[in-house]
């Protein structure tokens, strides 16, 4: 019953997902944006411990809850972790209403045909056993398109697709998130050829499997319509993508059916030498910009 009353909040989109996934490279700068100095920490385990203090501190956020933020995706030290003594996961859940997600790639190889795929995952069957028993709903799993190369992109998005069908096999429910870079100068054309790829793979899927996506807010608006209208598709979703939160807000609400799923733009003003109120009054104000700009299409 728990994983349908998650798929319905997922599908009915009232709301964004926070992104809270950061990993061992972006860490330190996810810390020092929010005000945490490298010299803070001395090894990596101790850099991980003041990331989860921040990412707790944004979860714990009267702000922070399912009616705005529907679900939330955690790097896999933060499912390990607890907040209150409680696993992250089970406290998403059963204490805010937010629907537990679960970054699984493991980083990008280097730029093929002007685009990166994923790192080779041998362990992911384990992982993703260890998921399930925590609690978690679904899967992230980010690739980078930087150029129109149909070749490229094509390689990035098959391999997305095998991917998710691995995650389907153990009844979780993955994010396919082929991300395009912002910067391009062939950023619409990179667009058209992974909206062509991404419908052959979802024409392809059985009857009744679904997926959700993760996409770089497009160039012209609605471009995706056909992806939010596919049946084998639960959600769309944007990243940011550099765009500043206000930028990025404007053009989501611009797409019909596409809901936010950012990081930095979400952490946007957040400093560790805030007070409980100042925290709690600047992360509402992202949360509720953000939420409306989800809604608004």
């Amino acid at each position: 019953m728990t994983k349908e009353k998650m798929t319905a909040q997922i599908g009915k989109g009232q709301g964004f997902i926070a992104a809270l996934d950061q990993s061992g490279g972006s860490t330190p700068k996810a810390l020092k944006l929010y005000g945490v100095e490298a010299d803070a920490w001395s090894d990596e385990a101790g850099m991980f411990d003041l990331v989860h203090a921040m990412r707790a501190r944004i979860i714990k956020s009267p702000a922070f809850s399912g009616e705005k933020v529907i679900g939330a995706i955690l790097f896999e030290q933060t499912m390990d972790r607890d907040i209150d003594g409680i696993p992250t996961a089970t406290y998403l859940w059963e204490k805010r209403g937010v629907v537990p997600f679960l970054k699984i790639d493991k980083g990008l190889e280097a730029e093929v045909n002007g685009c990166q795929v994923m790192k080779a995952m041998p362990e992911l069957d384990t992982l993703l056993e260890k998921a399930v028993r925590a609690g978690i709903y679904g899967t992230k799993e980010r690739s980078v398109i930087s150029a129109a190369n149909e070749d490229g992109i094509r390689a990035v998005v098959g391999q997305q697709f095998a991917i998710a069908k691995q995650v389907i096999s153990h009844g979780l429910m993955p994010i396919v998130e082929p991300e395009v870079t912002i910067s391009i100068a062939d950023k619409a054309a990179a667009e058209a050829i992974l909206r062509r790829e991404i419908l052959t793979h979802l024409d392809a899927l059985p009857e009744g499997t679904q997926v959700m996506l993760k996409l770089t807010i497009p160039s012209e608006a609605n471009f995706y319509a056909a992806l939010v209208d596919h049946p084998a598709v639960l959600k769309l979703v944007a990243l940011s993508g550099g765009y500043s939160r206000d930028e990025a807000n404007k053009m989501l609400a611009k797409n019909r059916g596409m809901i936010a799923s950012f990081s930095r733009a979400l952490s946007e003003g957040l400093n560790a030498r805030q007070s409980e109120a100042e925290f709690d009054s600047t992360l509402k104000a992202a949360v509720d910009s953000i939420h409306a700009a989800s809604v608004a299409g």
